[in-house]
């Protein structure tokens, strides 16, 4: 259970959902962990939580699509904790659109947030890991979506596509440093959104081979893997989280 004991992470957009799945199973685990959230009402709830379960996390808000911001969290999170090993992108937005009508101003805010916000907390962490001289682990996070084409969501599905390419291409830019840079990509997941509707799970539980949809613990477990000292020998991949359906990939609709 001490797995990631005296590492220290950042997890991105995780006040509920996914991200804060991974903050907890990581702070479970030993890490001290940053906690980002757009909402600080939501950031400070969820570090609360994992802290009043005997865990060691901080919460700060702000938008992680800025880059200004993403600096200061990286300085701010070396000078209370003395280092950084984990950066997991994981804010993301979903704007669904019919492609002939999708508007210019949700394009870029897509592409803003799930591009740049990734980018750049990759960059800057691999600064701050190189700096160290003892390696670190880099996680994108990816969807099924980048993968097979999913209707009103060809904006979301191409920033996720280009998630598993700068995995790639980041091996040749880090690899000296000792860092490894992955993604995985979930398939249809019950979280506090998802659960919004009414139809999901078991639209999902009849279309997935498995025969039903991912709860964010089999996320965070597969995330935790890829960032675990397990995984010192794998970088550049894509882990798909989906219960079979990128398979088979029958359409919701």
């Amino acid at each position: 259970m001490n797995k990631f004991k005296n590492q220290v992470a950042i997890v991105t957009g995780a006040g509920q959902g996914i991200g804060l799945e991974i903050c907890r199973q990581l702070s479970a685990q030993g890490a001290s962990v940053i906690l980002n959230d757009i909402e600080a009402a939501l950031a400070e709830e969820a570090a609360q939580a994992i802290r009043h379960a005997g865990g060691i996390c901080k919460a700060y808000p702000g938008d992680c699509s800025n880059v200004s911001f993403i600096e200061n969290m990286v300085q701010d999170t070396v000078q209370q904790f003395g280092k950084l090993d984990i950066a997991i992108a994981n804010a993301g937005i979903t704007l669904f659109g019919d492609f002939l009508e999708y508007k210019p101003e949700d394009f870029y805010k897509v592409m803003h947030v799930n591009l740049g916000g990734s980018f750049f907390l990759a960059q800057l962490a691999s600064k701050q890991m190189k700096d160290q001289g003892t390696g670190g682990r880099i996680l994108f996070m990816s969807s099924v979506t980048g993968h097979q084409a999913h209707k009103n969501l060809a904006a979301y599905g191409m920033t996720k596509a280009a998630l598993e390419m700068l995995a790639k291409n980041l091996v040749l830019e880090v690899s000296p440093y000792k860092i490894t840079v992955n993604a995985i990509a979930p398939g249809a997941t019950i979280t506090e959104r998802t659960k919004s509707d009414p139809d999901y799970e078991s639209t999902w539980s009849r279309i997935t081979p498995i025969g039903k949809p991912a709860t964010t613990t089999d996320i965070a477990q597969a995330a935790l893997f890829l960032v675990s000292p397990e995984a010192g020998h794998i970088t550049g991949q894509s882990l798909v989280i989906d219960g079979g359906w990128t398979s088979v990939s029958p359409s919701p609709y």
